[in-house]
């Protein structure tokens, strides 16, 4: 769908600014938005790898199976189907460890593995099962303590403090997680 509305924005702004005379001003927000676009993936793409490093050194030692093991109940809690799956629970813990610590991006693999593992226990393939839901709201609530890719945009759009935006990230998403796993226990329960 987005493949025929942006086309067509675009579409729709040329020939206006055609119109408007403006053509000129379009070809140099052309090239500024260019600019931009590449600043800010060069910004990401440091900040992507400083956390990744830190991820893998984080899981060649003990901090890793630490902060899973204390996630445990946590996740007992929000995955009882899973009490005899060791692997997902595993990787669920590793998937939510990420979006903790702001890592979306080393998040979304191992939130795809974890649900290709839980997917391999479900008997009906075309249906969610209560675990894959409760994982689908847990990533898309994203509690996070650091907001890194926040405070990448914030720094590459010339913020003065990007980091200010910290503690109004966490009650937004302690917040929607807190809804979303509430309002996914009560609907477990009624389907």
């Amino acid at each position: 769908m987005l493949n025929i509305i942006w086309p067509i924005f675009i579409i729709i702004s040329v020939i206006y600014a055609l119109i408007a005379g403006n053509i000129q001003h379009v070809s140099n927000e052309i090239f500024d938005s260019a600019t931009s676009a590449v600043e800010l993936t060069l910004t990401f793409f440091g900040t992507i790898c400083l956390w990744n490093g830190l991820m893998e050194i984080a899981k060649n030692t003990s901090l890793i199976n630490k902060l899973t093991k204390s996630l445990k109940p946590f996740v007992h809690f929000l995955f009882p189907e899973l009490k005899n799956n060791k692997q997902a629970q595993e990787e669920i813990s590793m998937n939510m460890v990420a979006n903790l610590l702001g890592l979306g991006n080393a998040a979304t693999p191992l939130g795809l593995k974890a649900m290709q593992t839980m997917q391999k226990e479900n008997s009906e393939k075309e249906t969610l099962t209560n675990s894959i839901a409760m994982f689908i709201v847990i990533n898309t609530a994203s509690m996070q303590l650091i907001p890194t890719n926040v405070i990448a945009i914030r720094s590459s759009l010339g913020s003065q403090e990007p980091s200010n935006i910290i503690l109004q990230v966490w009650i937004a998403t302690v917040i929607a997680a807190t809804v979303g796993i509430i309002s996914t226990k009560i609907l477990m329960k009624r389907f």
